[in-house]
């Protein structure tokens, strides 16, 4: 018999059938998701594309003086000048590249050592368990921002210091939340089993832990990143943070505030884009740990 005839209709398809069906269930998850989840998977992909191509979005330069200082809004600068005479538009842009990507370059660090450090509590406790929760509990008790800016004073405001300063004292919230979940999973008879077993401690970790952790920690991670950019943005707007020519939209609000008493709201501009992007990512959390809970929408 020719082969050709004992094929069904769509047994050529390139894509496998469970494939396919994953990506048409994210899909309706995605579409069937409420208006805030899809305003801020919308302002996650804005801000994102943003911060990738904002090279490619203005003729200008980040630090490149092109006009009179503190020009109007007008059709040659639509956003006006600052009062160095830089594009505001450009700054904005490159705002965004700035501060959102040394934000999420401090998530990741501050989630590296803080997680580490929380599974490894978790799973040896007793001594080593005491130790790095009464490190956290000094290092918590003083208020974060004060911290901060004390260790900046000493170290410099590079951006390496910063990103560190900001990842060491952010990683202490994240060592409390991943070493409260992980706890909850190292009482289990499966992981008992593993032990057992004689799994070596990244086994442990990997595939025993992570995989029962993963939502809590994601739904963490973008809480931390909304306060690790906050908070970039607060130490700009003081002095400490990102270094001019650098853009950052803490900076861009501290430089322009002179015009807010003459009425106008280029200053406001960042800090409009800093509220955005954190209630979208707020509400992007909120969908998620919603769907990870297992509950259902009410009617």
């Amino acid at each position: 018999m020719n082969q050709e005839q004992t094929l069904e209709p769509g047994s050529e398809s390139s894509i496998p059938a469970a494939r396919r069906s994953k990506t048409q269930n994210l899909l309706g998850e995605l579409w069937k998701a409420p208006v805030t989840a899809k305003f801020g998977i919308l302002v996650v992909f804005v801000y994102g594309f943003v911060a990738l191509f904002a090279p490619f979005l203005t003729p200008y330069g980040e630090a490149e003086i092109v006009g009179p200082e503190f020009d109007v809004w007008g059709e040659k600068f639509i956003l006006g000048t600052d009062g160095l005479g830089r594009d505001m538009l450009t700054r904005l842009l490159f705002g965004a590249r700035n501060t959102v990507g040394i934000a999420f370059i401090t998530t990741c660090l501050a989630f590296l050592i803080g997680g580490l450090a929380g599974l490894f509590a978790a799973i040896y406790g007793r001594l080593f368990d005491q130790m790095a929760s009464r490190i956290v509990d000094v290092l918590m008790a003083i208020p974060q921002l004060i911290f901060a800016l004390m260790l900046l004073t000493i170290f410099g405001t590079s951006i390496p210091t910063l990103v560190i300063v900001i990842a060491v004292l952010d990683a202490t919230r994240i060592f409390r939340v991943c070493r409260a979940v992980s706890l909850n999973v190292v009482v289990l008879d499966y992981f008992e089993a593993a032990r057992l077993r004689g799994e070596g401690i990244f086994w442990l970790c990997i595939r025993e832990i992570l995989p029962n952790i993963t939502a809590p920690l994601l739904a963490e991670f973008g809480l931390r990143f909304c306060f690790v950019f906050l908070m970039i943005a607060a130490l700009s707007f003081l002095g400490l943070g990102i270094q001019p020519p650098t853009a950052d939209w803490g900076s861009m609000v501290r430089e322009n505030a002179v015009l807010i008493t003459y009425g106008d709201i280029t200053p406001i501009l960042p800090a409009i884009a800093i509220a955005i992007l954190t209630l979208g990512v707020n509400f992007l959390v909120d969908w998620f740990l919603h769907k990870s809970s297992g509950l259902k929408d009410g009617h």
